[in-house]
This record gives structure tokens, sequence and C-alpha cells, in this order.
């Protein structure tokens, strides 16, 4: 089976191309595309910014799931019936904390498992990977930070808002703590494409990756 993963290194919208071929993917089992995040106040608000590109591609149903107000059983069962999931961006460590650490993480990957595609952007990129590598400008410590990720993937550890945020240091200290083969420095309005853990595609600003110690731009 097919794995689909769609890291951005911001927040919404999808690039183009990336919601193009995520639709395609949702659009064969026609159910409700799951929306995952932090609650915020004004959140109804913000919804249109992850929906709007997908709907272009003719995605019309979609599940909006707040966290932590939404119950866990109602968060799974949605998951579990979804065409697609969407993982919202925030801070990063409560992103983990109501999904990664709770058995909406499980729901999650079986359906990732099963060919549902699953996106994530800045926190929900962050989450996504086995590791979780937490750049110092994403949490009050002000320091390296590395969780449990969802383990969607494996040996890859990627960073978010990476040219934005001036990154390349985090990035080395993750590759450097994480021991992971491969990583992938993300900008803004960027995204990737993973199938079955492999990089597939890229569109937007810039990926960077770390080889051989040098940082070098793959797109």
């Amino acid at each position: 089976m097919n794995r689909h993963l769609f890291l951005f290194g911001g927040g919404p919208p999808f690039t183009a191309n990336m919601a193009k071929h995520f639709a395609s993917k949702a659009l064969v089992t026609g159910s409700p595309v799951s929306i995952l995040f932090v609650e915020r106040e004004g959140w109804e608000e913000y919804m249109p910014w992850y929906t709007r590109e997908l709907e272009r591609f003719g995605v019309r149903e979609f599940d909006y799931l707040p966290l932590p107000s939404t119950p866990i059983d109602v968060v799974i069962d949605s998951v579990r019936n979804s065409s697609g999931i969407v993982i919202g961006g925030g801070d990063t460590n409560l992103y983990a904390d109501y999904i990664v650490d709770t058995p909406i993480s499980q729901a999650i990957k079986e359906r990732y498992d099963a060919g549902i595609p699953v996106a994530g952007f800045s926190a929900g990129a962050l989450i996504s990977p086995e590791v979780c590598a937490i750049s110092p400008k994403d949490n009050e410590q002000n320091e390296f930070q590395s969780r449990k990720g969802l383990g969607l993937v494996s040996d890859v550890v990627v960073a978010v808002h990476f040219s934005e945020w001036d990154d390349e240091d985090h990035l080395r200290n993750a590759v450097s703590r994480c021991k992971e083969t491969n990583n992938y420095g993300i900008d803004e309005n960027t995204g990737v494409y993973l199938l079955a853990g492999e990089l597939e595609a890229m569109e937007g600003n810039g990926v960077y990756t770390l080889s051989d110690g040098l940082l070098r731009k793959l797109n």
C-alpha cells in the first residue's frame, strides 16, 4: 500500500500542486477530510485557509476537530472514517500532547498505513516523523527539544520556517542528536511530498538538506 505524506514548512494554504495531489487521493473514498488543530479563539474564520485549495480540486466535506475540546473518541471516529487527514500548525508541544501522546496517534497511523493522505503544516509536519525535533524558537524554554512523533516516517527529521527562522543551526543540532538518515529544512509556503517515506516531490520557496556537513538546496 502506498503511503502519502505532505509536509509544509509554514501554515496553510496548501501549495497548488500539493493540493491537487492530496485531493486526488482523498476523493477516492468520498469521505470527509479530517482537520485536527489546537483550538484558539476565532478558529472558525481560519479554517478556509486549510480548505480553499482542496476545494478548488473537488474536496467538499471536512470534519473540524479542535483540540482538546473535541472528545478523543469523536476525533478517532472521524479519523477512522476520513478520506484524508490534515494536522494544523501552532504550539508544537501542544500538538504532541494532544495528538501524539493520546490514542489519536494510532488512529492516524492506521489510516496513513491504509493509503489515506496525511498533511502536516508547521507543527503538524514536525510531529509526523518518528522523532519530533523542536527548535529553540518554538518553545518557551528557548532550547532544543526532542519528543516522540507519530512515526509516519522513520529516518527523517524536519525543520520548519527554515529560512524565515534562520534555523540551520537547529537542523544541524537535530541531525547530530537524532542521527536520522534524511533531513529537510522546509521554508514557509513550501511543501514536500513523501511517497512511502521517500522524497517524491517539492513545491515552493526552498527545501534544504544537510549532506556531508554541507547545507544544500534541493529545489
